[in-house]
């Protein structure tokens, strides 16, 4: 709808198109609301996804590699978002996670959120996309090996649960580019066509800065239209006026619109860029003696060789959760999965074990580059401090551009504290421990001497709580003081969660979708909540109406 003045007009403006998006997107779409999702990225799909790391290529395009002081953030640009370059591992979170303190001394989570009020929204999510349990017939060589040397170890390992559909996954492992064999369940094949079927509309290339209040008690958000080769290059710009407002932009991104839009709609809650979490995630390289592969874990291929090259595959397969155990103390606490990082940063970053000179680059770094067909690498999920903080927002978008795609200079800061140290040590030493018992293999952690830590993962930086001092958010995902908006991406998350966060994201987003609707019919929005999967199914949906509480 158009007004009369040229504004735009929605019921509903959803900014970003990852799981936080595309459920809101769909849910309210289902339910009779107007929608809009303008996202950043490009809109790509099936052969579109290239299998190429050239510039250009899907790789580039739908990436954003932020770079800042301390910490370093990996997350998608695209529509479907993070769902189109993750690895698809979904475990939800251990029960332990949401008694979590943290840095402020007490719970960090809303008394409302348990694992057990979660559970029927992690059924949701795990029945419209679907996620399904693999076996150890569905693991990859490299996963069964990580597997067998957990056990040389005396440790336990198991496959995670995905949201991959086994009978079309090729192991071509270009999974963070996108799968072009449709094998990947990621938003493209759920929520995001059934909000389309419901009348919700997606404009790719259009990157919010900001929100500022309208007339009529709503919202008016101002985007610019970003060149589709150059993301340096605006290409035009405007604004939408909308009831209501989720932002769903990324951990990365949704607070430094929150913050560029603080002179115009007022003063933001203290915990707005405060409290960013990494999810406490740690690298490490393991080579391989393939011999020790042999004669320690009595594996062999066809052809002979133990393992070379067999690390190409699907991504992660199997972890170890032998560390998730409420009993241990806060800090101490994490799984390790193995992982494929594909060439690029895994390079760069990978360190020489006793390195005598230079350990991430030099004569010895080539060396183990020349017998990359041997690497492992072990990804650990830790638990931080949330001491990520965003400093003041660039002129637009969430990074200062410096390269034409992909590539940015960020806000935020990042100074590891001592717990958070502790953790990456605890891990670092249990990966040491099973991947070179006995000499199986030399590791070493990835360096953070040249773009700090990093995190595939960002979460927390305009978190959800009970406590308006340390939370952006209260428990129905509204921003304090600013009713109307909501964030239900991986900010809203309140810290770390020692697994892969994708699940845990959409279940809290599907469980603020009833509030949202409720704040929307508030506002004169003629919506209702009560939409099935978006492929039917009503198992998951008939488990959470009871939970609802009526107007």
């Amino acid at each position: 709808m158009t007004e009369s003045n040229g504004t735009e007009r929605v019921d509903v403006l959803i900014v970003g198109s990852g799981f936080g998006g595309a459920i809101a997107a769909y849910h309210l779409a289902a339910g009779g609301a107007s929608v809009l999702v303008l996202e950043r990225g490009p809109w790509l799909e099936g052969e579109d996804f290239d299998h190429d790391f050239k510039l250009g290529s899907s790789y580039t395009r739908i990436f954003d590699f932020v770079v800042g002081d301390g910490m370093s953030l990996l997350g998608g640009n695209c529509v479907g978002g993070g769902s189109v370059v993750y690895f698809a591992a979904m475990p939800r979170a251990p029960r332990f996670v949401f008694d979590r303190q943290g840095s402020i001394g007490r719970r960090m989570w809303p008394a409302s959120v348990t694992r057990d009020t979660l559970d029927p929204w992690y059924d949701r999510v795990t029945e419209s996309l679907p996620v399904t349990r693999q076996d150890w017939n569905d693991v990859t060589y490299s996963g069964g090996l990580f597997a067998a040397a957990c056990a040389h170890a005396g440790r336990t390992a198991n496959p995670v649960p995905v949201a991959i559909d086994a009978s079309k996954c090729t192991n071509c492992n270009w999974m963070m580019a996108g799968c072009r064999f449709d094998a990947k369940r990621s938003l493209l094949f759920n929520y995001l066509p059934a909000a389309l079927a419901h009348g919700a509309r997606i404009r790719p290339m259009h990157e919010v800065q900001k929100l500022t209040r309208n007339t009529d008690g709503g919202y008016r958000v101002h985007y610019n239209v970003i060149d589709d080769s150059d993301y340096r290059i605006t290409a035009g710009s405007g604004s939408i006026d909308a009831k209501i407002v989720v932002l769903a932009a990324g951990a990365g991104a949704t607070p430094v619109i929150l913050q560029r839009s603080e002179p115009d709609l007022g003063k933001m809650p203290h915990a707005v860029g405060r409290y960013f979490s990494g999810n406490g995630e740690r690298l490490n390289t393991a080579i391989l003696d393939e011999d020790r592969v042999r004669d320690l874990l009595g594996l062999a291929k066809p052809d002979g060789v133990p393992y070379a090259a067999s690390q190409v595959g699907k991504g992660p397969c199997v972890a170890s959760w032998d560390r998730l155990d409420g009993a241990r103390p806060e800090y101490t606490r994490y799984s390790l999965e193995q992982l494929y990082f594909p060439p690029g940063f895994g390079t760069i970053l990978a360190q020489v074990p006793d390195a005598t000179g230079p350990s991430w680059f030099g004569a010895e770094k080539k060396e183990i580059v020349r017998r990359w067909q041997s690497w492992l690498t072990i990804f650990a999920m830790t638990e931080d401090d949330n001491e990520g903080v965003f400093g003041p927002p660039p002129a637009t978008g969430n990074a200062m551009r410096i390269s034409q795609q992909m590539l940015g200079r960020g806000p935020i800061r990042y100074d590891p504290t001592p717990n958070t140290l502790r953790g990456w040590a605890l891990a670092d030493a249990d990966v040491k421990d099973i991947m070179e018992r006995d000499g199986l293999s030399r590791v070493m952690p990835w360096t953070n001497d040249v773009v700090g830590a990093y995190t595939v993962h960002p979460l927390a930086s305009c978190r959800i709580g009970d406590d308006p001092a340390t939370s952006a958010l209260d428990d129905r995902h509204e921003l304090r003081g600013h009713p109307g908006i909501f964030v239900t991406d991986g900010s809203a998350v309140p810290g770390a969660l020692t697994v892969n966060p994708a699940l845990t994201i959409a279940a809290l987003a599907e469980r603020a979708m009833p509030g949202i609707v409720a704040a929307a019919r508030a506002r004169g929005v003629n919506v209702s909540y009560g939409a099935p999967a978006p492929d039917g199914a009503t198992s998951a949906r008939n488990a959470v109406l009871p939970l609802l509480v009526r107007d």
